[in-house]
């Protein structure tokens, strides 16, 4: 009985893990590239934001472009569904020079624009804390297990200016503090987060319609 548990157990934890494994970075997808030369390209395309780098796969190989050589690139996400778009822009990344760097366009406005990039990061978790909706004795705890999780910066382009946002509530209710009142109200009325993806689309979107 002991030894089923045991197997039980980590069948679990071996799922668990698989499961957290493929991120939209580490899979293909259909899409197309506009090049900066005005050429269209589609096909089969893989990106790598850390390296700022797109993949496509077509009838001769793996062809690898980078960030210089395209304008934007489109894909069918069905990690999170829909269309999804990446604009190379000008950005000081690591450096006082700014180099071409993809960003991912959440929404578009007028007077605000939200960009993002996303990345895989480590979230520990106790070892027998619970595994698959199972509950397992306290007691048992193991050592920390990293699992792999996807994260996300956030970005808001005004002015020409890209500005990476810290994801503060009081950061955010700055840079729009022409409407702070309005947004701490709609932010509030619809039990929205400040540092979501999702959350934080609607309230730039509604800050943008206020601005009309």
């Amino acid at each position: 009985m002991k030894k089923i548990f045991y197997i039980v157990i980590l069948t679990c934890l071996t799922m668990q893990v698989s499961i957290g494994q493929d991120f939209p970075s580490q899979i293909w997808h259909q899409g197309k590239l506009m090049m900066a030369n005005g050429d269209m390209l589609s096909g089969t395309l893989k990106y790598d934001l850390e390296t700022n780098i797109v993949q496509r796969r077509g009838q001769q190989g793996i062809e690898t472009y980078n960030s210089s050589s395209i304008e934007y690139f489109e894909i069918l996400d069905e990690y999170y569904g829909g269309i999804r778009t990446f604009y190379s822009l000008p950005f000081a990344m690591n450096t006082d020079y700014e180099v071409p760097v993809f960003f991912e366009l959440l929404t578009d406005g007028q007077d605000m624009t939200l960009l993002c990039r996303e990345y895989i990061t480590v979230e520990n978790r106790m070892g027998g804390m619970g595994m698959g909706g199972m509950y397992m004795n306290p007691m048992m705890r193991g050592p920390m297990m990293g699992m792999n999780k996807l994260a996300f910066n956030f970005y808001f382009l005004q002015d020409g200016r890209i500005q990476k946002y810290s994801q503060k509530r009081k950061d955010l209710i700055n840079l729009m503090d022409d409407k702070s009142q309005e947004i701490k109200l709609f932010i509030r009325k619809n039990r929205l987060q400040h540092d979501q993806r999702g959350d934080l689309l609607r309230i730039t979107a509604y800050y943008n319609k206020l601005k009309e």
